[in-house]
């Protein structure tokens, strides 16, 4: 599995930060070419789904997955139950003082057919990928 770790200070107070985080349909709004159904009722608890769609109408994949563990403002995990993608994520926010707070984003991935000796780039095109989201939904005035 390809292993993802991105650290970020945001300027954002925590409670913040984490809903901006959460907002999983935002998250379509940042990812290029990606939209996300959330398909059960809200609000976000253990057991919510949801489905990330990358790609165009014709060619692209689903990535299914399912929040397992819920406790805001300060963590979630995800599981990724996808026929591509397997793996998970969580997402941790830390308050620094009153008006700021740091992200911790974790992430293990494994993409069918992609072979383990290829972990390496998939782990660089998932930090790529996930710090241009983190600073997407943490953008000011968003």
């Amino acid at each position: 599995m390809a292993h993802v770790r991105i650290v970020r200070e945001t300027p954002l107070p925590a409670a913040e930060a984490w809903q901006r985080l959460t907002d999983w349909e935002q998250h379509g709004a940042v990812v290029p070419l990606t939209r996300v159904t959330v398909t059960t009722p809200p609000p976000t608890a253990a057991g919510t789904l949801f489905v990330a769609r990358t790609g165009t109408d014709r060619i692209g994949f689903d990535d299914p997955m399912e929040v397992v563990a819920w406790q805001p403002p300060r963590r979630c995990r995800l599981v990724k139950r996808g026929r591509i993608v397997k793996g998970w994520a969580e997402i941790e926010v830390r308050a620094l003082g009153a008006d700021a707070s740091v992200v911790e984003w974790r992430e293990e991935l494994h993409v069918r057919g992609v072979p383990a000796l290829a972990d390496p780039v998939l782990a660089l095109a998932g930090r790529l990928m996930f710090t241009w989201t983190i600073k997407g939904l943490l953008k000011k005035g968003s």
